[in-house]
């Protein structure tokens, strides 16, 4: 119990602690207030582009707050999506919107939870292989089972929202993924995973019940990715595994959070809305040119900053910090 309240100490007191927490609210407060006014004066285009940008930003926060923390490289975003996309299709002619997106939630919680318990004791390459592997399981099974069931592959969306109620819907996953991350550091939960990380022999010594913490923090990335995809899914009116389990869709939420920092807050949400617009205004046109660049930012932070582009406004407080501590001197 001692050293779980000194951890907090570590980057600062309670007090500044506090005053970043606050900061951290107003800001996704300002941010989400400014979203919520676009579809009133905003052209087709750009709210095609912000819907973009808010699914990766849902996406790669969720992500980061597991992955960012215990270390562990997860595949499986397109496998939750999925599930959570297909969960949607079934029932949204029978159901609510909002229970549609909830269910889509759960049942990619239920995968997540499945998935976790058989692979979490796994790290580094294998970890990553296994839930790759998986959600490729995922859509193979699900292929095989529309064409012997249905005799066809793909579902018709026949019931669908209007546009704005998919944009607000996504807007308050997004929300809510960015305001999930800020809670869970601020918790047991994330010191605990925060150690996983650091060293997870160690925090099974300190009496962290490793497994428990390992899933738990892998099914609410789950829960966010089937969400988004159940509401993402009506945008296609027509899906199939293809589609909606979409390797690249997983690949780019790992590459949005590396980018800008899995670690931090606001790199993924930084990272996430470079990326959307660079995909708005060059996958369609130019795609190799995209692919390139993708694959350029990625290995210059891999050389370079290899915590992401946040650790840029780190390394200017620490030359600034230097920097007054040596101007007396002089």
């Amino acid at each position: 119990m001692e050293a779980a309240r000194a951890v907090p100490l570590v980057n600062g007191s309670p007090a500044k602690a506090q005053g970043r927490s606050r900061r951290d609210a107003l800001a996704l407060a300002v941010l989400g207030a400014l979203a919520a006014t676009l579809p009133f004066f905003a052209s087709d285009f750009a709210l095609s582009m912000a819907l973009s940008c808010l699914m990766y930003v849902a996406l790669a926060s969720s992500w980061s707050l597991f992955c960012g923390a215990t270390r562990y490289l997860s595949l499986a975003t397109s496998a939750f999506f999925g599930v959570g996309a297909y969960t949607s299709a079934f029932v949204l002619t029978d159901l609510p919107w909002v229970a549609a997106i909830g269910l889509g939630a759960a049942s990619a919680v239920a995968v997540a939870a499945v998935m976790g318990s058989a692979v979490l004791h796994l790290r580094g390459t294998y970890f990553a292989v296994l839930t790759f592997g998986m959600t490729e399981l995922i859509r193979h099974s699900i292929t095989l089972a529309e064409k012997s069931l249905a005799g066809t592959v793909g579902r018709v969306l026949v019931v669908v929202p209007e546009p704005t109620t998919v944009y607000y819907t996504v807007l308050a996953l997004a929300v809510g993924a960015v305001l999930t991350a800020m809670l869970v550091r601020a918790s047991r939960l994330g010191l605990a995973m925060t150690g996983i990380g650091g060293d997870e022999q160690r925090a099974q010594t300190l009496g962290v019940d490793t497994r428990r913490v390992k899933v738990i923090g892998f099914a609410i990335t789950g829960a966010f990715a089937g969400a988004v995809g159940a509401a993402m899914s009506v945008r296609w009116t027509y899906i199939d595994p293809t589609t909606v389990f979409n390797p690249f869709i997983g690949f780019q939420t790992v590459l949005i959070a590396l980018v800008g920092g899995a670690a931090s807050l606001w790199g993924p949400v930084a990272a996430a809305i470079v990326f959307s617009v660079l995909a708005e205004t060059l996958r369609l046109q130019l795609p190799q040119v995209y692919m390139m660049t993708l694959g350029l930012l990625l290995i210059l932070c891999v050389l370079y900053l290899p915590d992401g582009l946040a650790s840029l406004g780190r390394r200017g407080k620490r030359v600034e910090a230097a920097a007054s501590t040596e101007a007396p001197r002089g």
